[in-house]
């Protein structure tokens, strides 16, 4: 039996808590278990339910996107930031804050859908104007990684876990952890969606052989 994913949406307009309410209920993976209408409200919201994801607007009265990102304690959420608003600077602090996602409100309803099951599924997803804001951003020099680290980078950018990493380079997981707490360090970030974003904008996603 399918995991169902919980979900708890955040924005400020009731009608389009409403839309997506309904639709993403149609859906027998996904189940709506709460709302909030401001910053203060979804961190509370969150704290009560603890949802597997978090679809955030980026703009909300009291407490923006990445200020609700930033204030998370306890289990975090796999946030995906829904916004309408499209200016590209706005992109790097709500994935900096921990947004695993960042997708604009006139995405089709099925890539909602199949954002949502990514990002749950541990993926980094960002709509491909995000994505072009993130790769056009000033890059530093890439850290000295070994061949072995470059590939465990790869893998943390395609969604891996750490049991799929060692099951594929046929090593153990606490040798993958070791690896990750490597790269983690040497680009100096702080988890891996930020780890997968840095792969992406310095073109290492796709990563060398084995």
């Amino acid at each position: 039996m399918t995991d169902v994913i919980r979900v708890v949406i955040a924005d400020d307009h009731p009608v389009v808590r409403q839309g997506l309410r309904t639709f993403l209920d149609l859906h027998d993976d996904i189940t709506v278990v709460g709302e909030a209408g401001d910053g203060a409200e979804a961190l509370a919201v969150v704290a009560a339910t603890t949802p597997d994801v978090l679809l955030l607007d980026h703009r909300m009265p009291v407490l923006d996107g990445p200020g609700v990102l930033a204030a998370l304690t306890g289990p975090r959420p796999r946030a995906l930031v829904l916004t309408s608003v499209t200016d590209p600077r706005e992109v790097g602090p709500a994935i900096a804050a921990g947004a695993a996602g960042f997708l604009y409100k006139d995405a089709a309803p099925d890539a909602l859908v199949a954002a949502i099951r990514a990002v749950h599924n541990g993926q980094t997803l960002l709509a491909p104007e995000a994505l072009a804001a993130m790769t056009a951003a000033p890059a530093r020099d890439v850290p000295q990684l070994t061949p072995r680290e470059r590939q465990v980078l790869a893998l943390i950018a395609s969604g891996r876990s750490n049991r799929e990493i060692a099951r594929e380079l046929v090593v153990a997981e606490k040798t993958v952890k070791t690896h990750v707490s490597n790269v983690l360090f040497k680009l100096g970030v702080a988890d891996r969606t930020q780890a997968a974003l840095y792969a992406v904008r310095h073109g290492l996603a796709a990563g060398p052989g084995p």
